[in-house]
């Protein structure tokens, strides 16, 4: 799987916009403030954690991909980037984070128990997870086929409804748990924001 996001990082055009940048960078700056230290699990190429940096007292960004991560220290040389392993601990104290902020990342986790408990495990006691995902409810499966959102060679692992989501944040331990949706008409929205509480 590492080979996989590699690749693919290897093959990203350097001015790709992420989808819904703007609605995610809102969501993580309505959560934050000044005091926070914050870890950006998933960075990429470190744009929405350069971002975060001004609100933020301190901020790691973190990716399973040396790919990204290059390419994150070229657009943004200041900040603080480490690897991590595709299916390891993560390399943090306990407690290390006041917000851990994953936009676009626990689709494509393939072991989502451990991923959530190592979370848990470096954010600070009622320290907040922020998360962003792509919405699977219903009605945008009805119309768009299983198909269209879960390719058989793709990279994502599992498609989240708001209840689904809710449901993994409360079976891991996070309680304050808010799940909405966002990004395009009401019942076809497209991302979800999940806010938890260690």
């Amino acid at each position: 799987m590492k080979e996989y996001y590699e690749e693919l990082w290897a093959s990203l055009p350097d001015d790709l916009e992420p989808p819904d940048l703007a609605l995610r960078r809102a969501f993580a700056r309505s959560a934050l403030t000044a005091a926070d230290r914050v870890l950006d699990l998933g960075c990429g190429a470190g744009d929405l954690t350069a971002d975060l940096a001004e609100m933020a007292s301190q901020i790691s960004g973190a990716d399973v991909s040396e790919t990204a991560l290059a390419r994150a220290r070229r657009r943004h040389p200041h900040l603080d980037l480490c690897l991590v392993p595709i299916d390891g601990p993560l390399p943090f104290e306990d407690g290390a984070f006041d917000v851990v902020f994953s936009s676009e990342v626990i689709e494509h986790v393939a072991d989502t128990a451990r991923w959530l408990s190592e979370v848990r495990r470096v954010l600070a006691p009622g320290g907040r997870l922020l998360l962003t995902t792509p919405n699977h409810g219903r009605l945008r499966l009805l119309l768009g086929g299983v198909e269209r959102y879960c390719d058989p060679v793709g990279d994502h692992l599992h498609l989240y409804t708001a209840r689904s989501l809710r449901g993994v944040l409360s079976d891991f331990g996070f309680g304050e748990i808010s799940v909405r949706s966002a990004g395009g008409p009401p019942l076809l929205r497209r991302l979800l924001l999940a806010r938890a509480v260690r």
